[in-house]
């Protein structure tokens, strides 16, 4: 079975096709990093509009890489949702526009959806399991009985950990992305700074970013008022340590909590070098933990593919023509 996965749900146009819901036949990702790096972040405006001058390239490249006629396609996945609108609407628009010429069917695929079923590329998802997804987004612990059957036990209530993590970067004057240069730094240093764990007084499993972020900028502009140096190295390890302290823990004790023994570690952040180390140096062979290779973590199409691919092997159902996007779609 060959899906066409498309995803434009922020700065990434990208389109996949892959095989039974495993072998990646291509993925094409054109990447805006370079053009929203100025800015500090990404320009929804400007992102969309790129998304319209590169779609119809990347969909070629994708199918001269893979090797195969649109006519081959058996189905059609694209991101719906969350994200931004603008963005969202020129991948679906494109891959609706191809499922109506080549009489196709399609499916929309919750772009979180997408971020856990890239670990079915590589590994095999083996159920029940908890689910940590992380992103600039999105910290959630999820609990999963089998294929798309999504049980949110916690999430953020305040910052997801990818943006405290661009925070941070921006109060120490590291480039947008920030997350990859707090990653890279923190391993130059050690943890020195006397930095919270937030592990919340109700004993739930959600989580909070905001008073990390903010004790790290306090302690920054509080050295720069003293003219003090700030050791950056050691800065950003404190942070991580505390940051990845947190998310292990929660998802361990979750996961005890539940008697589950196989984890799935998703979303940008799950590329973070720091937190796969954390979780290896606290598993002790207690649970088969399951991360993707760095290029399904952050926003990919062969991920709406797969994801894709499980959604119809579970419902036999697709949408039609009339499938909208949502900038703030949940995880049904």
């Amino acid at each position: 079975m060959l899906v066409l996965g498309v995803e434009s749900s922020c700065d990434e146009t990208s389109v996949a096709i892959v095989k039974d819901g495993k072998e990646v036949l291509s993925c094409v990702i054109n990447s805006q990093i370079k053009i929203h790096e100025k800015f500090g972040g990404v320009v929804p405006e400007i992102a969309s509009r790129n998304h319209v001058y590169q779609v119809s390239m990347v969909f070629k490249q994708a199918f001269i890489e893979a090797n195969v006629k649109p006519e081959d396609i058996d189905l059609v996945a694209v991101t719906k949702g969350p994200g931004l609108i603008g963005s969202l609407l020129v991948g679906l628009n494109a891959a609706k526009t191809f499922a109506l010429m080549y009489k196709k069917p399609i499916i929309g695929i919750n772009h979180l959806a997408g971020h856990i079923y890239a670990n079915a590329i590589e590994h095999e998802m083996k159920f029940p399991c908890v689910a940590l997804l992380v992103s600039g987004g999105n910290t959630e612990l999820i609990y999963m009985k089998d294929h798309f059957e999504f049980e949110i036990i916690g999430e953020t209530l305040d910052d997801a950990v990818g943006e405290a993590y661009d925070k941070v970067a921006r109060v120490v004057g590291l480039p947008y992305p920030g997350g990859p240069h707090v990653d890279r730094l923190a391993h130059l240093g050690n943890d020195t700074y006397k930095l919270p764990r937030v592990y919340l007084e109700d004993g739930s499993y959600n989580f909070s970013f905001s008073g990390l972020k903010s004790a790290v900028i306090n302690l920054h502009h509080n050295a720069m008022q003293r003219g003090e140096d700030i050791n950056v190295n050691d800065l950003c390890a404190s942070f991580q340590a505390s940051v990845t302290e947190v998310l292990v823990r929660k998802t361990f004790k979750l996961c005890e909590s539940l008697n589950v023994k196989n984890i799935i570690v998703a979303g940008g952040v799950s590329a973070n070098k720091g937190l796969k180390e954390r979780f290896n140096l606290e598993n002790n062979n207690r649970f088969n933990i399951s991360i993707p290779s760095i290029k399904y973590c952050t926003d990919n199409a062969a991920m709406i593919g797969v994801a894709g691919y499980y959604h119809y092997l579970k419902y036999k159902k697709f949408d039609d023509l009339e499938l909208n996007a949502s900038a703030s779609l949940e995880l049904e």
